[in-house]
């Protein structure tokens, strides 16, 4: 018997649909990866040596700024802490007066108690608070007039004892505000100091070199300023000489002008200078005041110390201090300041130059008063 013909549907094999489907898939998800990374932000631009150094310098200067901030605050918290010293003992001894009179005004009430006195009279004696019977006029006319001077100087006492304390306590406060400045102050100094040392460090030694050509470019054109100055300076010198014997008189006074001229000013001036002198090679050190290191107002402070002048801590303060002077009449011992925030400071010691504490890292030298922009100069009286 012949086979019957099949009528089912041949079999469809190798079926790739789903294959395709999923290569589509890994083949876009590759290129949405690969565009993602063409398209991400490029890696910054390693700064250039010039950049590196604008940088560290503004670092440093802010430091600087820190700096006198700390110095600012340790001065406050020094001067509070000694009024608040001063304003205890005031207060202990203001208690101890006190306590002397109200044994003073026991003892009347002892007495009065043992000699059969009226009753409200003890009962003022000794009660803790005899505010409450200060104006009972029939007790006070009981009492001798000694009694009643005991009485009011117990008044006397009890508000100045007050007061006293009150202040004590405000001053405490005042205090405590001047030492959190005073950390604050520091934390900023040495956040500035680590920035810069930490990009300091990532200077390959080519790229130290290049940055050390730099300032030593720096230099060079301060001290070519310096120079000029020290020529203008000697020149008019030279003509000032020359017109003396024209205008001398017979009178024999006035032998300069304004605050801080004449040999008085001269003298001080060799004497901060000596000073200034003896302490170079020694480190630059935020909020140091000496002998064994400085920062640069310290170094000032410290100067004319030596000469019998006091400066105040801060560069903000000592610029306030004497004559303003400008640069072309700049003498010897004159302070000279820099930038425009006032953050540092130099003594200037002749021919465009000045003696400083500069930086951290760096220890007392002479350099030219240009290596830094100049704020103005002052000549302390």
């Amino acid at each position: 018997m012949p086979a019957l013909a099949s009528h089912r549907k041949p079999r469809t094999r190798g079926r790739t649909t789903p294959a395709v489907g999923l290569t589509t898939v890994a083949l876009a998800s590759v290129t949405l990866l690969s565009t993602q990374s063409a398209t991400a932000a490029p890696a910054e631009p390693k700064p250039s040596i010039e950049e590196v150094q604008k940088k560290v310098d503004a670092l440093y200067r802010q430091a600087g700024t820190a700096t006198q901030q700390y110095n600012k605050a340790k001065a406050a918290s020094a001067e509070q802490r000694s009024k608040v010293d001063a304003l205890l003992e005031a207060a202990a001894k203001r208690a101890d007066k006190l306590n002397e009179t109200r044994r003073e005004l026991g003892s009347y009430a002892a007495a009065q108690y043992r000699g059969g006195s009226i009753a409200p009279t003890a009962t003022f004696f000794l009660a803790d608070d005899p505010q409450s019977y200060f104006d009972q006029d029939q007790l006070m006319a009981r009492m001798t007039s000694r009694q009643q001077k005991a009485v009011a100087d117990f008044r006397t006492q009890q508000k100045e004892a007050a007061a006293k304390r009150a202040e004590a306590t405000k001053s405490l406060e005042t205090l405590t505000a001047s030492q959190a400045s005073l950390r604050t102050s520091k934390q900023q100094v040495q956040t500035k100091l680590t920035e810069a040392r930490t990009l300091l460090s990532q200077l390959t030694a080519e790229e130290k070199a290049r940055l050390a050509e730099l300032e030593r470019k720096k230099e060079a054109e301060a001290e070519r300023k310096a120079d000029e100055l020290a020529r203008q300076q000697a020149a008019k010198e030279t003509a000032a000489a020359d017109e003396a014997p024209k205008t001398k008189s017979g009178s024999g006074t006035g032998t300069g002008s304004g605050t801080g001229s004449g040999s008085g000013y001269s003298s001080k001036a060799e004497k901060v200078l000596a000073f200034a002198r003896a302490q170079i090679g020694k480190p630059y050190v935020w909020g140091a005041t000496g002998p064994s290191s400085y920062d640069c107002s310290g170094l000032t402070q410290a100067a004319w110390k030596a000469a019998g002048v006091g400066l105040p801590r801060t560069t903000w303060d000592q610029v306030k201090v004497g004559t303003r002077v400008s640069t072309a009449n700049l003498r010897p011992g004159d302070l000279v300041f820099f930038y425009d925030d006032i953050s540092h400071v130099g003594i200037y010691k002749g021919g465009g130059m000045m003696i400083h504490a500069p930086k951290p890292g760096a220890n007392v030298r002479e350099e030219s008063i240009y290596y830094m922009p100049i704020y103005g100069s002052v000549r302390p009286s």
